[in-house]
């Protein structure tokens, strides 16, 4: 259930974050709405997530897939460009976000 409300709750800061360059500097009410209400979504649901979850893990997933989602939704919906670099970085993010779940030993709190 905590992998499952920090999937919601990354998803919750993409949205955010994505509606952020829409609200041109919070000059336009439903995408400066949508940003705050994302963020208040995302930061309590990973507050639930926490409770569970190890803090380091969750901020390294949180942090990892947040990344490489927002980075595909500017790609997508913006026509960010993206390079080999970028590409690149974002397959170690990947890599570093399964190591962490793959290697890293069970701990609690």
């Amino acid at each position: 259930m905590a992998y499952l409300l920090l999937l919601v709750a990354i998803l919750a800061e993409v949205a955010a974050t994505s509606a952020l360059k829409q609200s041109d500097g919070f000059n336009r009410a439903g995408p400066t709405l949508l940003s705050l209400a994302g963020y208040g979504v995302a930061f309590y649901l990973l507050s639930l997530a926490l409770r569970t979850l190890p803090t380091g893990i969750a901020y390294a997933i949180w942090s990892g897939v947040g990344i490489v989602l927002v980075t595909a939704v500017a790609w997508i919906w913006h026509g960010q460009r993206l390079g080999a670099g970028v590409l690149a970085g974002m397959a170690l993010i990947v890599a570093g976000v399964l190591v962490i779940n793959l290697f890293s030993a069970p701990t609690h709190g």
